[in-house]
Formats: C-alpha cells, sequence, structure tokens
C-alpha cells in the first residue's frame, strides 16, 4: 500500500507551494504610496500557509497566522478538547450551548448539506476515523464496519435553536471539510478593521485561498490551478480572482492511498461511506464565502458535475471541474477568468 498526503508533501517544500498556489505581479510598490509588501510563510490548520500582504501599515501576518490557530484550537478542532466542537461531540445525546459564532457557521453548514441533499455532511467524523486516510493506518475497512457507523451519519442528526445544538446520540461534527473556508472567512473580517491594509492574498495549503481588497499596482490576483495528476510538476491553469472572492479545490490527490492499483481518497460518500468514484478527479469552486467555497467544493465533487450546476447556480457560484479523460469544464463565470497551462488537457462548458 502506497500512501500519500498532499498537504503534509508540501509543508517540505514552503518556496513551491506559495509559488504553486498563488501568482502575483513581481512590480516594486512605489515609494511615494508608502504601501510595503510582506510576505511570510506559516503553519496552521494542519497546512503550510502563504500571506503575501500589502499595507501601510504595520505586517501583521503574524497576528494573522495566530488567528488561524486559534478558531481551530478554540472553535473546529475535533482532537483538542477545550474546543467547542470536541466539546459538542463529548455531549452527544444533550443539548449543549455554543458561542453566537459557532452558532452561525453550523447554521450555514445545515443550510448547505440540506441544498445539496446531503452530498455535503458534517457527521462524517467517525467515518472518517475509521478510514484514517490521513492517519498512521490508512487502509480499507470491511462493509459491516462502515455500516455499523453510519447509522449515526446524517446531517439530520443535528438540531439547532438558536445557540443550542443538540447533536443525537453516537453522532460526530467533524467541520474538517470547511474548516480553512472558515480561517478565511475570520481573516477576512478581520481586516476589513485594517484600515491600512490595501491588499492581501491567503493561501492555505493550495485548497483553499482568498483574495481582498487590490495591490499597489491594480494587476489582478491570479491564484495557480493544481494539475491533480502531477502535482509536483507543471501547473493545470490560472484563475484571476476579485477582492473579497474565496477558492477552493477538493481532489482525489490531497490525501489519499492506492492499494490494489485503486485510489482510495478522503472524500467520502456520505451515503456509501467510500471514496467518491464518478469520474472527476478535482473540482475548483469560487464565491464570496470561505466556508460555501469550502463546503461547495466537496458537495459538488460528491454530487458530479451535472447534479452540481443547480447548487453552484442557487449560491451564485463558479466552478472548474477536471475529470479522468483530462476535461477542464468550466461554468460561464469562469471562462474568462481560466487560462489553461496544459495542452494535454482540454476546456470545455459545463453548462
Amino acid at each position: 500500500m502506497i500512501k500519500y498526503n498532499f498537504n503534509k508533501k508540501a509543508a517540505s517544500i514552503l518556496t513551491a507551494v506559495t509559488i504553486s498556489c498563488t501568482v502575483w505581479s513581481a512590480a516594486p510598490v512605489l515609494a511615494d504610496t508608502e504601501v510595503q509588501k510582506y510576505t511570510n510563510t506559516d503553519f496552521a490548520m494542519d497546512t503550510v500557509v502563504s500571506e503575501t500582504l500589502y499595507t501601510t501599515g504595520e505586517d501583521i501576518n503574524t497576528e494573522i497566522g495566530n488567528k488561524l490557530r486559534e478558531i481551530e484550537s478554540g472553535l473546529l478542532s475535533w482532537t483538542d478538547e477545550d474546543s467547542q466542537i470536541a466539546k459538542l461531540n463529548a455531549s452527544a445525546g444533550e443539548t449543549t450551548e455554543v458561542s453566537e459564532e459557532l452558532a452561525g457557521y453550523l447554521a450555514r453548514i445545515e443550510q448547505l448539506a440540506s441544498d445539496s441533499d446531503g452530498a455535503f455532511d458534517p457527521t462524517l467524523g467517525k467515518v472518517i476515523r475509521l478510514w484514517d486516510i490521513d492517519g498512521e493506518d490508512p487502509h480499507v475497512p470491511e462493509t459491516s464496519e462502515l455500516d455499523a457507523l453510519l447509522k449515526d451519519v446524517g446531517y439530520q442528526k443535528v438540531t439547532l435553536d438558536g445557540n443550542k445544538v443538540t447533536l443525537a446520540e453516537d453522532t460526530t461534527l467533524d467541520l474538517g471539510a470547511v474548516g480553512k473556508g472558515i480561517g478565511c472567512d475570520v481573516i477576512s473580517d478581520f481586516l476589513k478593521d485594517q484600515k491600512e491594509v490595501e491588499g492581501m492574498i491567503l493561501n492555505l495549503g493550495g485548497s483553499s485561498v482568498f483574495a481582498y481588497g487590490h495591490k499597489p499596482d491594480d494587476s489582478p490576483w491570479k491564484v495557480a490551478v493544481t494539475d491533480p495528476r502531477d502535482t509536483e510538476g507543471d501547473y493545470l491553469g490560472v484563475i484571476t480572482l476579485e477582492g473579497g472572492e474565496f477558492l477552493s479545490t477538493s481532489g482525489d490527490y490531497e490525501k489519499y492511498f492506492m492499494e490494489d492499483g485503486k485510489r482510495y481518497h478522503h472524500i467520502l460518500d456520505p451515503k456509501t461511506g467510500y471514496p467518491v468514484w464518478n469520474g472527476l478527479d478535482s473540482v475548483t469552486v469560487i464565491c464570496d464565502s470561505g466556508l460555501l467555497a469550502d463546503g461547495l467544493s466537496t458537495a459538488c465533487f460528491v454530487l458530479g458535475r451535472e447534479d452540481a450546476l443547480k447548487l453552484l447556480e442557487k449560491y451564485n457560484a463558479e466552478a472548474a471541474f477536471v475529470d479522468e479523460d483530462k476535461n477542464v469544464y468550466l461554468t460561464d463565470g469562469l471562462k474568462d477568468r481560466f487560462e489553461l497551462m496544459k495542452n494535454t488537457y482540454t476546456v470545455k462548458d459545463a453548462e
């Protein structure tokens, strides 16, 4: 068995990750604007974080990294017993009061789960742990093991009443599929209060990217998209982002293991408990929310291209679907914003 983890491999090649995830202009900052450019590479939310900041004030990149770690340890982590999610899981079967912040996230998550007919489901935690694709013992579980856990899976097993949350007994919440997106949302809100900041691009491991404001020279924010079958080589293409937009990619190349020639990856079908095999290699989503970009990329991967289009339309989101036949399907809003960089792929209309 051969195991792969795209995010952890990236941690050992920080420079390559920064270049591969984000492309920006090398034009010098004009002295009379007093805008300074600060770059930083950090580690938070279990991934490499690349930060490029344009500001007339101080370098706040370190503070941004600290905020990402705080949101993980205080709110989202299922392993840190002091986090709100860990406490919720520990009190499954009872009603727990959570912060207004977490209650707001859970309400949006519940809506997305409902709108996607369960393709996105935040209660897969125990099934994810059983596969252990990102751990020390990745393996194919017995069907009986999966069936035993699937009875406790289902977004309907989470009840919200304001900031009071009730999990059905033996149900486990895991917000890993939206965690980086939530991190981007937190930083977006933080930057809105930093009047000296002109612009920033924040990149969490290549799978979640956020563009804020603008560059001093008004050149566009450009983000490189990984070729899902050439993760350490040339990039598939480049997407132009506007300030205030979030990009998220879900793919079968990020965390997986190979067994008997079959790829077992981390994007699981909530109905079966098995990895999704529908001909897609990756889905990249762009919209105005980090949480939604993250969740939609997972939901769209599970649904498949044709069924995902209505969901994208409902959320006013754009997407690029990459399939195993080396086709790149673009929604209408991406056709003028995507630049193909690999002649082995063909660009087609998604609709």
